[in-house]
């Protein structure tokens, strides 16, 4: 069994493939959904939230709603605006943000590599949203919403990639409405396929950067199926998830930074003396994006802050620990601010890097928050060594832009 393989994906029809394109179903609120729907029948939205040809306030886990999106999958399908290809296929998909390039392959990755490990997971899944992926799969009988996957870059794959893409023009190039360019390939050339498919075997590990539920999701629907299929042989399209895969050195990784809602019952004076505990505590005149280990930005009242972590307070050898995410929340959040469960307490929230520091200052200058942390961006080669020591990552350490779209293509079970 392949760690990746071609496939038949189904995709849109090349002159409604900017239309159908959509942001992953985990980055939009319905209303946000509904909002950028508008006027576009076509959209992936109407399948990975179709809540919103429902009535508002509609449950988005409720029966109806996988129901609404079975019935918009097939329609698309009825009307030639998805079309299954003729024979498996990689998927050649390049991002563009501006300066910024990543080119990676869509293709079926092996549920039982990442049973098995050889995928590696770095973070907990929440049961309800893994369950949520299991019955959109199921009732869709496809998996749309590709997994990031991610490894240490191979020579022989970026060559067979940066060739098929030299000399062969993309089924899709466009810029969707936030500026992001998608552009797509497809390779059908069989000894292509099998030279990619032969370079990907020779990569000791892939990571799944993001889409921890829709590969647990897949595990969970492949482990049923088997069971139910006396005539399972394992080459099943129920063995293999949806996913892309990126050369480490091309990923982007933003930082994902704190807001938080009190001071714990302390005084902005006495908040700040104990910081220092941890801490040298610098007040500045501009907004702090961290650029070192060990290294905060604070805003409070107006205020900004640069914090550096005791050089002394940084464990080296716990890839966990010394992560900086892992070192905010041991040596302030949770002594000084109390909140000892990030996943749960409703005084914290997580503001991704892409929306810039200014969304800091405003939610704490407009009264939701009392204070804010900025974070460095988490590096890939710390995601890939809590990977690889079978650790877990914090809840929010990474934040990865650009995000590949829903809908360019589908892989049917």
């Amino acid at each position: 069994m392949p760690l990746l393989r071609s496939f038949a994906g189904l995709r849109p029809h090349p002159d409604y493939a900017a239309e159908v394109a959509a942001p992953p179903y985990d980055v939009l609120n319905s209303a946000e959904a509904r909002a950028l729907a508008t006027g576009k029948p076509w959209s992936f939205l109407h399948i990975s939230k179709p809540e919103i040809d429902l009535a508002p306030g509609i449950d988005p886990y409720s029966a109806e709603v996988y129901a609404r999106g079975a019935e918009n999958f097939r329609t698309m399908r009825d009307q030639a605006i998805l079309q299954q290809d003729n024979a498996p296929c990689f998927y050649l998909y390049r991002l563009t943000m501006g300066a910024h390039t990543q080119t990676g392959v869509a293709a079926a990755a092996s549920v039982a590599a990442y049973d098995s490990g050889r995928i590696r997971r770095h973070e907990l899944t929440r049961p309800d949203k893994e369950d949520d992926r299991v019955r959109q799969i199921a009732a869709l009988n496809a998996q749309t919403g590709p997994a990031l996957l991610t490894y240490k870059r191979s020579k022989a794959i970026d060559e067979l990639v940066a060739a098929h893409t030299r000399t062969n023009k993309p089924e899709y190039d466009f810029s969707a409405h936030d500026g992001i360019r998608h552009a797509l390939w497809v390779m059908n050339d069989a000894a292509a396929i099998e030279q990619l498919t032969a370079a990907f075997e020779n990569i000791e590990r892939l990571y799944i950067a993001d889409g921890h539920h829709r590969s647990a999701a897949a595990s969970r629907i492949a482990a049923e199926r088997r069971k139910s299929n006396p005539r399972h042989m394992g080459e099943e399209n129920y063995n293999y998830f949806l996913a892309v895969a990126f050369p480490d050195k091309e990923m982007q990784i933003l930082p994902y930074h704190r807001v938080i809602k009190d001071l714990h019952g302390l005084t902005r004076a006495a908040f700040l003396e104990r910081l220092q505990a941890s801490c040298s505590v610098t007040p500045v005149n501009a907004a702090v994006q961290p650029a070192k280990p060990g290294e905060f930005g604070l805003y409070l009242e107006t205020q900004w802050y640069r914090l550096n972590l005791r050089p002394e307070l940084i464990p080296q050898q716990d890839p966990v620990a010394r992560l900086d995410v892992s070192l905010l929340h041991a040596h302030v959040i949770e002594p000084l601010l109390g909140i000892r469960d990030a996943r749960r307490d409703q005084r914290i929230d997580f503001v991704g890097g892409i929306r810039g520091l200014k969304e800091l200052e405003r939610r704490v200058d407009g009264g939701e928050m009392t204070l804010a942390f900025s974070l460095p961006p988490t590096r890939m080669e710390q995601l890939m060594s809590v990977a690889d020591a079978n650790e877990l990552m914090p809840p929010k350490s990474t934040w990865f832009e650009p995000k590949l779209a829903d809908g360019l293509v589908s892989h049917l079970l």
